[in-house]
């Protein structure tokens, strides 16, 4: 009888942490964002983030406690040789969480270490060419998300788009984007939305301007989208992603409906910003 009384008790116990767990998590991300944000952290926020400066206040306020989270909850790991630092991981975590702002965020709920390398690193990598052989070769990567638990970065790259703000291309946005889409547990650029009715717009849309990025870069002409993006359907997600927040005045201008569609999920509009 004892044994019983214990077990239930045991049991009852693991059923009620698992039922307070997300209640307790929100707690103590709601004190988090109210947790005051050092000064020197601003400064490299303001040296680093080109659009910080012109986010409205309550962007901003919004900004460090989305960082205060996601600096609790994320591990950085330096490698390389590369030494952690507080300016590399304000950097990093500032521009993910910019792709949070205005909803509520899970705060990439799958990503658990973010990989650090000084610069661009090798990967080995091995593709079948028949069902006996494979190839084996090394790639250069700048960055990359896998969408279980982890992204790698290079903070020269980093740093490379922190100062070249407007031309497209960022690798932040690029493999936070990959997050996004991969919550759903696929990468097929289609990221979670708010409504089921949200998800027949976004593949018309999607599916139209990814075929026209795919036709345009096949004949050659210049596009506003990196052509990058006429890989798949989940880089043609992150290279938007980049384009959106980065290019936003000449994305309106070509692609409108799909700057809508992004504007719309993003619940941002960075026009507001320049």
């Amino acid at each position: 009888m004892l044994n019983a009384i214990i077990t239930f008790l045991i049991v009852a116990i693991v059923v009620t942490l698992i039922w307070l767990r997300p209640i307790l998590r929100e707690i103590r991300r709601d004190r988090l964002k109210n947790k005051s944000f050092p000064l020197h952290w601003r400064a490299i926020i303001e040296q680093n983030i080109p659009c910080y400066q012109t986010l409205p206040r309550s962007l901003q306020k919004q900004l460090h406690g989305h960082i205060n989270v996601f600096l609790a909850e994320k591990q950085f790991l330096g490698c390389g040789g590369l030494q952690i630092t507080d300016e590399i991981k304000l950097t990093i975590a500032a521009q993910a969480c910019l792709l949070l702002l205005n909803q509520k965020g899970n705060y990439y709920p799958k990503l658990k270490s973010i990989l650090v390398y000084p610069s661009a690193y090798i990967v080995k990598t091995t593709t079948p060419i028949s069902d006996y052989l494979v190839e084996e070769k090394q790639e250069i990567r700048l960055g990359e998300s896998w969408y279980r638990d982890r992204i790698v970065l290079s903070w020269e790259q980093i740093k490379y788009d922190t100062k070249n703000w407007q031309d497209g291309h960022n690798v932040i946005f690029h493999e936070f984007a990959h997050q996004l889409d991969g919550e759903d547990g696929s990468l097929n650029g289609v990221p979670l939305l708010d409504r089921q009715s949200d998800y027949i717009t976004w593949a018309r849309v999607f599916e139209r301007e990814y075929k026209q990025l795919c036709s345009d870069v096949e004949l050659g002409l210049k596009t506003v989208i990196d052509e990058y993006g006429a890989t798949n359907p989940a880089e043609f997600f992150a290279v938007a992603t980049e384009t959106f927040f980065e290019k936003p005045k000449q994305m309106k201008r070509k692609h409108p409906g799909l700057y809508t569609e992004l504007k719309h999920y993003y619940k941002l509009d960075p026009l507001e910003w320049i």
